[in-house]
C-alpha cells in the first residue's frame, strides 16, 4: 500500500489480547506493523510502518465504540463483540478469518433439568436475551465479566453463554457445550464517515486485507 499525505491517515482500532495477535502477522503482510514494542511502550497511539496509518489498541468492547463516533476510522473486532454491542455507525465489509472460536451455550456434564427460570451467566447479556426469547424460553440473565465457568460450580447460574475455543477449560471444571449460538472471528468494520471522506485509503485497505485473506473485495477503490 502506498502511503497518503497527513490528511487521509488512516487509526487503526485493535482489539487487546488474542484479536491482536493474530491481527498483526495480518496487518503486517500489508504494510502496516506498528513501530513500538507492543510489550514495552505507553504509547496510546502508536506508528506504523506505513506512515498514512496509526494503531490504538483498546479493550475487545471498545472497539466498535471508536470506529462508530469516528475515533477510529476502521477497526478489528470479535463477531460476538459486534453482536452484543449492535450498532449501526459503521460497515462490516470484511471478515478476516482469524481469532476463530464459538458462541456457546454450556452447563454442568449430566445436570439435571431445573425446576422454573433458568439463570444464566454471561458477558454477553443483549446476544443472550436475543437467543432465548428466539426459543420461547424466559431466563433470568445474571452479568459477569470472567472466570464464567465459576458461575454454575458455586450455584450463581444454571448455564453459562461464553466463546469456546478448545473446551479444555469448560472440561476441566465438569462442563460441557450444551447449544452453539453462532461462530465467530474477527471482522473489519468501516466508519461510515471516513468510508466517504478517506474513500480511496479505506477502499485500498480493505483491498489489500481481502487479499491476504484469500477473499476479493467487497468494494471497489474506484
Amino acid at each position: 500500500m502506498n502511503s497518503l499525505p497527513s490528511g487521509d491517515q488512516l487509526i487503526i482500532a485493535v482489539s487487546k489480547g488474542r484479536i491482536l495477535n493474530d491481527a498483526l502477522p495480518l496487518l503486517a503482510q500489508v504494510g502496516i506493523a506498528p513501530l513500538d514494542d507492543l510489550n514495552t511502550t505507553r504509547k496510546l497511539i502508536l506508528e506504523t510502518t506505513d506512515p498514512g496509518v496509526k494503531m490504538v489498541v483498546v479493550r475487545a468492547s471498545d472497539v466498535p465504540t471508536y470506529v462508530e463516533y469516528g475515533a477510529a476510522d476502521v477497526g478489528v473486532a470479535g463477531k460476538d463483540v459486534l453482536l452484543e454491542y449492535d450498532g449501526s455507525g459503521y460497515y462490516e465489509p470484511l471478515d478476516l478469518k482469524i481469532a476463530r472460536c464459538r458462541l456457546m451455550v454450556a452447563g454442568p456434564v449430566g445436570a439435571a433439568e431445573q425446576p422454573g427460570r433458568l439463570r444464566v451467566a454471561t458477558k454477553y447479556e443483549g446476544i443472550t436475551r436475543r437467543w432465548y426469547a428466539e426459543q420461547g424460553v424466559q431466563v433470568e440473565v445474571i452479568k459477569l465479566y470472567g472466570s464464567m465457568e465459576l458461575a454454575p460450580l458455586v450455584g450463581l447460574a444454571d448455564r453459562i453463554v461464553d466463546v469456546v475455543d478448545t473446551g479444555n477449560t469448560l472440561r476441566a471444571n465438569g462442563l460441557a457445550p450444551l447449544e452453539h449460538l453462532c461462530d465467530i472471528s474477527s471482522r473489519l468494520i468501516v466508519n461510515k464517515a471516513s468510508m466517504k471522506t478517506k474513500h480511496a485509503r479505506v477502499t485500498s485497505l480493505i483491498g489489500a486485507l481481502a487479499a491476504a485473506v484469500g477473499e476479493s473485495s467487497p468494494w471497489s477503490a474506484a
